[in-house]
């Protein structure tokens, strides 16, 4: 089994990347965990307080569980991945199965700073961005998709997710094999890592 990570900051295109690998390749070959669905369960507490989450610091990940479930797979063993709202900041109580394929792909921004999961991946990919280009991704994103306004999207940028990336996401870029600048848009990297993907699938 190879398992390859894709981290790289909030709206650098790390998803883009990973559906653009995968594209064309048997549904049945490739499996992906984001990081996301491993966030720590906080529905202990109130709406209000689990807002003000510092959902861009590595304790916010129950990396623990995630890195059990990669050593499952890995055994051959199905895993029962959990879900996460973003509109609740709970997790939910619907899992999804995930089964053992040749390719896992984890995806997450802050899935290198660990080292269990960094020693589980045969792969490991920062995708690069500008911040501004990142900045714009994440207002887009958060307005459409999780619900903020303008100010609560530039409110959070600023107070959590700047900060996080300078201190956790940049530096572990350093941990990459591959660096791909320009996301989705990079078709060289992405056809080198398809290339690389389909050789595991037919060994």
């Amino acid at each position: 089994m190879l398992i390859i990570g894709i981290a790289g900051g909030s709206g650098s295109g790390k998803t883009t990347v990973a559906r653009k690998i995968i594209e064309n390749l048997p549904e049945d070959a490739v499996s992906i965990i984001p990081q996301d669905a491993y966030y720590r369960d906080n529905s202990y507490l109130p709406l209000e307080e689990r807002k003000k989450i510092n959902f861009d610091h590595p304790s916010s990940i129950e990396f623990e569980l995630l890195a059990k479930h990669l050593h499952q797979l890995k055994s051959g063993q199905a895993i029962e991945m959990p879900t996460y709202s973003y509109l609740t900041c709970i997790r939910q109580e619907e899992t999804l199965p995930v089964s053992p394929t040749k390719v896992i792909i984890v995806e997450g921004i802050l899935i290198l700073t660990n080292k269990d999961l960094r020693e589980q991946m045969g792969i490991k990919v920062f995708v690069d961005a500008a911040p501004d280009n990142r900045l714009i991704r994440v207002l887009m994103r958060d307005k459409n998709e999780r619900g903020r306004t303008f100010e609560e999207v530039i409110s959070h940028y600023k107070t959590y997710v700047q900060p996080m990336h300078e201190q956790f996401i940049e530096p572990s870029k350093r941990h990459a094999d591959i660096i791909v600048p320009q996301g989705g848009n990079n078709k060289i990297a992405i056809d080198i890592l398809r290339s690389r993907i389909y050789q595991s699938i037919h060994i």
